[in-house]
């Protein structure tokens, strides 16, 4: 068994009084889900299989590339920079809890996940798109600062006050987490154990449950509110500030140099929280959940792969470190036969 299912486990059994009052009864832990997947259409498996692969490898690539390039260079040890390559961990590890698992049942014919890996796998889903929201939060925090106050930019945005808003981050992603999973271990499942998606997302899991579902769904709304429109709020407000000190600038030049430095993360913000609010918003006119799974796609794939060319393709500091990099790569490589 996975060590932090354990530990969840245990957990559980710590807190056994505080469940047991809340659901009276045994609970019954399954041993086994069937992820239905995108299709079941046997002829698309090596077309998903080759799709889902690719796009994975490019996350990765991506990331990791965007990750070395800012290590590497000296010019990208700054705020703004360190957040990014932070977020670019962030993705490949939300990338990295569906995607394998997903190629894995597409290679051996096999739609099913253990309750232990269905667990694990909905405790890191959940951590790492809270992440990603409270990342990007943080990013248009550093972006305000950065244009509203630069005089003051590295006096207010010192390496401490970012260390501790990562911290914070982590901090909020991994108790909210933990609260879902240790809320989710206490359900009793019966039959119907079927989730009609690609992974074991939060809500499927819980409504495939036959005991009381009441206080899981006040928690799912609850903290869908708080992560949906608290981090939302605080990128607009930072946003409005922004636009209303860029407006000010009087040369159209400076006014375009401003703003090309959150093109890239207004871009991804957008991208995220648009494809993420559509596939909420379509899952509650519609009760297909299967027809949700392919939106669901967009921000747990797509968007993780497309951040790194985001970044890249509009950042020339970035497009220059990875220039730096490719040719240093490129000058270390195998050497000649010896004369």
């Amino acid at each position: 068994m996975h060590p932090l299912v354990m530990l969840l486990f245990s957990l559980h059994s710590y807190f056994g009084s505080y469940t047991q009052s809340m659901e009276p009864g045994n609970v019954t832990w399954p041993s086994e889900f069937l992820l239905l997947g995108l299709s079941e259409d046997p002829e698309l498996q090596p077309l998903l299989y080759g799709l889902f692969l690719s796009m994975y490898l490019t996350t990765v690539l991506g990331n990791l590339l965007i990750l070395l390039a800012i290590v590497s260079d000296p010019h990208l040890h700054t705020p703004m920079y360190f957040f990014l390559s932070n977020l670019s961990s962030v993705d490949v590890g939300f990338t990295s809890t569906t995607v394998p698992k997903m190629l894995v049942n597409i290679q051996t014919h096999s739609q099913l996940i253990t309750y232990a890996g269905c667990i694990t796998q909905m405790y890191f889903w959940m951590l790492f798109s809270g992440l990603d929201i409270f990342l990007l939060t943080v990013m248009a925090y550093d972006r305000y600062v950065a244009i509203c106050y630069p005089l003051h930019y590295t006096v207010i945005m010192h390496r401490w006050l970012c260390l501790l808003l990562v911290l914070a981050c982590w901090i909020m992603g991994v108790l909210i987490s933990l609260l879902h999973t240790l809320m989710a271990l206490r359900l009793s499942f019966c039959s119907h154990l079927e989730i009609p998606h690609f992974f074991c997302e939060l809500d499927q899991v819980v409504h495939r449950a036959c005991s009381d579902t009441f206080l899981n769904d006040m928690a799912i709304y609850v903290t869908a509110v708080l992560l949906a429109i608290c981090p939302l709020a605080g990128i607009l407000f930072s946003y409005s500030k922004i636009i209303s000190s860029i407006r000010a600038v009087p040369s159209a030049r400076g006014k375009n140099k401003a703003f090309s430095t959150c093109t890239s993360h207004l871009s991804v913000v957008s991208l995220f929280y648009c494809t993420l609010l559509g596939v909420y918003l379509s899952s509650a006119v519609t009760q297909d959940w299967r027809s949700t799974a392919v939106p669901s796609l967009m921000y747990t794939v797509v968007t993780p792969m497309l951040n790194p060319f985001i970044y890249s393709l509009r950042n020339e500091d970035i497009k220059r470190a990875l220039r730096g990099l490719l040719g240093r790569a490129t000058s270390r490589g195998p050497a000649g036969p010896p004369r």
